[in-house]
């Protein structure tokens, strides 16, 4: 029985935007551990689940497809996203604190 979870991925240091932190993502959880290769010395594994990495438009869909598959899963839950509000206009207060 392959174990998988299922979770949103946060947001990249690398990208501006939300775009790909909106679907759910059911990932396979390693089997066997990862080895360097004796020629190469790129890590690799023995099972190939590992480079599966399946998108959902919704949390239900993802959770049906593991129990129509009869895949053990765990979901991770996203965390609350905080907004701090700024403003340009508060560099220039005049009670600004100056170091």
């Amino acid at each position: 029985m392959a174990l998988a979870r299922i979770y949103r991925p946060s947001k990249t240091a690398m990208q501006a935007g939300r775009s790909q932190t909106r679907k759910w993502l059911l990932e396979y959880e390693p089997a066997t551990r990862r080895t360097p290769d004796p020629l190469m010395g790129w890590s690799s594994a023995q099972d190939t689940l590992n480079q599966v990495k399946l998108r959902f438009p919704t949390l239900d869909e993802a959770v049906a497809f593991a129990d129509r598959h009869g895949l053990d899963y765990t979901v991770i839950e996203p965390h609350a996203r905080t907004l701090k509000t700024k403003s340009y206009a508060d560099n220039f207060r005049y009670d600004r604190i100056r170091t």
